[in-house]
């Protein structure tokens, strides 16, 4: 597969009728409702709004692989790239890579398992759970199809598609995590059996993919079993579970460009699988992938005088989502003042040159207004950027 050209040619299958995170439940069914034939559409059950959960099925190989995305209201990123890949999957183009993988897998999409949260944009659903904490209980609807759809698979693999926090670096390159795997822990001793290492080994093989774009950009999740989550319980029940993770990209708020190698993520993993070229790959190899860690801010200033020292502020920012017209509002604070010089940031000021006027106060709302001279190159109000 050739994946330069792919990301070139990318335009030829985006699902264009999704441009931003705040995609909604009505988006989602409407792309359903024009699916061909191959692609077979259920309902699985309803949201706590009464919102449908619909299942995708799509091949005709024995291996079942489940993907499922969005149970974080607020996390699109995986959504989005599953109306990608459906759309690479019928595009005739794209003929004799979807029959490999047809013809030894069957894939089971579940878009969008949180609706309600989506229609917010919050993480929670509803009734305010975390539905990835709600494994055991399963108190919610959304959980009780997700538990139940498992059990009626029982697929051998599973990619759980998640965006985590922005401020997530990877260790050694100071550069924003903008992608991060895991094959989840199945016992608090972090074990290695047999379904985990198939995990680890498909996650092994899309890193020596995707490090080719994102060199220095692609982090190793924590593994810390979470008794609470569905992927450490999938993994404990036998299916081999990946978590794909959507972070930052610079100027790339909306998950655009992200998307596009979330998608090769997600198509190089089920390809892994198809054609077994993940048998190559060792836990080793996946244990060497670079760790997630947090060393970035939103915005970093250096060497600047503040309250009378010459030293470094780190700024991050809290986004509010307002539903009646679909934007965010965007607050920064002072989250750190001293030696930053191990840090990094999407946006760096330094210079000799800087000066800044304000009251700065950490973990207060950023209200500053930064010069280079005589200039005025940054300005914030009440956690607002002027």
């Amino acid at each position: 597969m050739n994946f330069d050209s792919l990301l070139l040619n990318y335009a030829a299958f985006i699902e264009s009728a999704i441009t931003d995170r705040f995609v909604k439940h009505n988006v989602v069914e409407q792309l359903l409702e024009q699916l061909p034939s191959d692609f077979r559409v259920e309902t699985k059950g309803y949201s706590e709004e009464g919102r449908s959960l619909n299942l995708v099925t799509w091949g005709r190989g024995k291996c079942k692989i489940f993907l499922w995305s969005q149970m974080h209201g607020n996390e699109a990123t995986g959504t989005m790239s599953l109306f990608d890949l459906i759309n690479f999957l019928k595009d005739p183009a794209q003929q004799e890579t979807a029959d490999t993988i047809a013809d030894e897998c069957t894939l089971y999409m579940l878009p969008m398992v949180n609706p309600d949260g989506a229609e917010r944009f919050i993480r929670r659903n509803a009734n305010q759970i975390d539905i990835n904490r709600d494994f055991i209980d399963t108190l919610t609807k959304e959980a009780k199809v997700l538990r139940n759809l498992r059990d009626e698979i029982n697929p051998d693999y599973a990619f759980n598609l998640h965006d985590q926090d922005t401020l997530w670096s990877v260790q050694g390159s100071l550069k924003s995590a903008t992608l991060s795997y895991l094959a989840p822990s199945y016992d608090e001793n972090s074990s290695v059996n047999e379904t985990r290492t198939r995990a680890m080994q498909v996650v092994a093989d899309i890193f020596e993919t995707l490090t080719n774009f994102l060199p220095g950009r692609i982090g190793l999740f924590q593994d810390e079993f979470e008794p609470r989550a569905f992927g450490d319980n999938f993994q404990l029940a036998g299916t081999s579970t990946l978590l794909l993770e959507s972070g930052g990209f610079k100027e790339d708020d909306e998950k655009q460009e992200i998307r596009k190698y979330f998608f090769i993520s997600i198509l190089k993993g089920l390809l892994s699988i198809a054609t077994g070229s993940f048998k190559e790959k060792n836990v080793v190899q996946y244990q060497d992938i670079p760790k997630n860690n947090k060393q970035i801010f939103h915005v970093l200033i250096q060497n600047v005088a503040v309250n009378g020292l010459t030293t470094s502020i780190g700024l991050n920012y809290e986004d509010a989502f307002n539903p009646s017209d679909l934007t965010v509002k965007r607050t920064y604070y002072i989250k750190d003042i001293g030696d930053l010089r191990y840090c990094n940031a999407y946006t760096t000021y330094e210079g000799s040159k800087l000066t800044i006027n304000g009251f700065i106060l950490i973990d207060s709302l950023a209200t500053l207004d930064l010069f280079e001279k005589d200039r005025r190159i940054l300005s914030f109000s009440y956690g607002i950027l002027v």
